[in-house]
């Protein structure tokens, strides 16, 4: 029944690609993507800190129940990030210290809630990525309905299962599971050019003449 379903994750990012982006930053990634995707500015890092990588194992779930979000624990595989349409709601949390300590304990690389966590203060004393819409003391129900491993959006952005997300301090991006290896190249070589600017910059060898001359471009007025 639509609504109530599990459904069966046919294909995901392989381990070689999960790696390959290990460390390259969200925003050179996203770049890449034209910048015309993202999960929303309110998706916060909670964790101590760290670099996320692996492939989606969806959920969608009503707000403020976690019932297929236990489900999703159950068959995640080491490696997989659990990302849940929890509609943003921030009333009831979805996932606290007992389930991220096991998701710990499975060798997930992270979770993505599109709703609200709490045991912010474990959360924060630990390595597991953990990204969420905000914090609340009030804990989750667990009668469903909800759905694993389909289509869900947050904030706009699409995530299939298998899909490849990444997260860093700057939020969470997903890359579509056929554009993994293409996207990587792309962002790749933006990280290349950063670096060798930011050499520049330590070298005093940078160039800002372009700003003048785009204002010119466009029309701005300078003084006589």
């Amino acid at each position: 029944m639509s609504g109530f379903r599990i459904i069966t994750r046919t294909r995901k990012a392989s381990a070689q690609q999960i790696a390959a982006y290990q460390d390259l930053p969200v925003a050179n990634i996203s770049d890449a993507m034209h910048r015309l995707t993202a999960g929303g500015a309110n998706l916060r890092p909670y964790h101590a800190g760290g670099y996320m990588a692996g492939a989606a194992l969806t959920v969608k779930c009503r707000p403020g129940d976690n019932l297929l979000v236990h489900y999703a624990l159950n068959i995640a595989e080491p490696g997989d990030v659990i990302v849940v349409d929890a509609g943003g709601e921030v009333t009831n949390a979805i996932v606290g210290e007992l389930m991220l300590t096991y998701a710990a304990k499975k060798r997930i690389a992270g979770v993505v809630i599109n709703g609200a966590v709490r045991d912010s203060q474990s959360i924060r004393k630990n390595a597991l990525p953990v990204y969420a819409a905000g914090v609340t003391h009030r804990g989750p129900y667990k009668d469903g309905p909800g759905e694993v491993n389909v289509p869900i959006s947050l904030n706009g952005m699409v995530i299939e299962a298998g899909d490849l997300i990444v997260g860093d301090d700057d939020g969470v991006l997903c890359v579509p599971y056929q554009q993994i290896d293409e996207i990587h190249a792309l962002a790749s070589e933006r990280r290349s050019g950063e670096i060798a600017k930011l050499q520049a910059i330590a070298e005093g060898r940078n160039k800002r003449d372009w700003v003048e001359k785009k204002l010119r471009e466009l029309g701005c007025i300078f003084p006589a």
